[in-house]
């Protein structure tokens, strides 16, 4: 069985070109499973058989096709499960193929570190690290009940497979995502809380743009904060009603933001996440007889109207904002 882990190169905030491709990919195998905003994995356990050709190969026809039909690059892994196929990606570079043959494997985990594994955090990675369990070769060496002790039970038993290469995951076709997220890294330790508003207002507009552009709603809105000691808060909003709406969005995010109580924090990165994602057909919203909302709402449509027509960049991101 071969696993295809496809990251298309799409522009920011273009994430409705992604349907076009996964039809591109179903023209090899129907078992794919989008993973948005720009990605997708493909299972070829019968397209190999039926092509005549290996991963390697069929990985370089989607490419072409990709490029051709649709004008976009792509950085493609392969590997014998999901899991191997999302490691591999990390070392494909854009227009290029990074395969992990079956017999490859021990070899390819071995001297990757320990956060390199999908599934693996911060927190997890600190305390095998603190006990010399650094890479992956010597966390499949160490004893079942080591790791046990360590990480708990159920985590130390599947740290163990996954370090050793076994994966139980699969792919699951039309597996939508029922999430969105952005972030804004910033260049230097950011103290400034109106750099961090701004950085917030751009996100929330991205998402709304991105929910729109899918005929999604969500929510939920998740704050996530990253500071410059690598440790993160994260808070999450229940909205009154499902939106994609981006002053609300916008709105959520700040209030969210301003509940931290943040005093010269020192931020690398302020993250938001949509979720609970929903049709947009299938909400509503409650009318506010609001003059100002009437006319945000109005300037998104132009503004989504135009980014339908000229691209994603013909509108600057926070441009919008009153």
């Amino acid at each position: 069985m071969t696993i295809l882990c496809v990251r298309f190169q799409l522009p920011p905030m273009y994430e409705a070109a992604l349907p076009g491709l996964l039809g591109l990919l179903e023209e090899f195998t129907p078992v794919v499973e989008a993973l948005p905003p720009d990605g997708a994995l493909a299972d070829l356990r019968g397209a190999e058989r039926y092509f005549g050709r290996g991963a390697a190969d069929l990985a370089s026809v989607i490419r072409v096709r990709a490029l051709a039909l649709h004008g976009v690059d792509c950085a493609i892994g392969a590997g014998p499960s999901p899991m191997l196929a999302r490691m591999a990606l990390r070392e494909a570079r854009t227009g290029g193929v990074c395969e992990v043959a079956g017999d490859a494997v021990p070899e390819f985990l071995a001297g990757r570190p320990v956060a390199a594994l999908p599934g693996v955090g911060p927190a997890t990675a600190r305390t095998l690290c603190e006990y010399g369990l650094d890479t992956l070769g010597l966390v499949a060496a160490a004893p079942l009940s080591t790791l046990q002790r360590l990480i708990g039970a159920k985590a130390g038993r599947e740290l163990r497979e996954k370090a050793s290469g076994v994966d139980r995951g699969r792919v699951v076709p039309n597996g939508v995502s029922r999430s969105l997220a952005t972030e804004r890294p910033f260049g230097r330790d950011e103290l400034d809380a109106g750099r961090h508003r701004r950085a917030l207002l751009s996100a929330a507009e991205e998402l709304g743009t991105r929910l729109r552009a899918l005929d999604k709603v969500c929510r939920t809105l998740t704050l996530t904060v990253r500071y410059a000691d690598r440790s993160a808060t994260t808070r999450s909003r229940t909205l009154k009603e499902p939106t994609a709406h981006s002053a609300a969005l916008t709105r959520a995010a700040y209030d969210m933001y301003e509940a931290l109580g943040l005093q010269r924090a020192r931020v690398r990165v302020i993250a938001l996440r949509a979720e609970g994602l929903d049709p947009a057909e299938h909400s509503s919203y409650q009318l506010t007889f609001d003059p100002l909302d009437d006319k945000a709402r109005r300037i998104e449509e132009v503004a989504d109207r135009a980014r339908e027509r000229f691209g994603p960049g013909a509108i600057v991101p926070g441009s919008l904002a009153a």
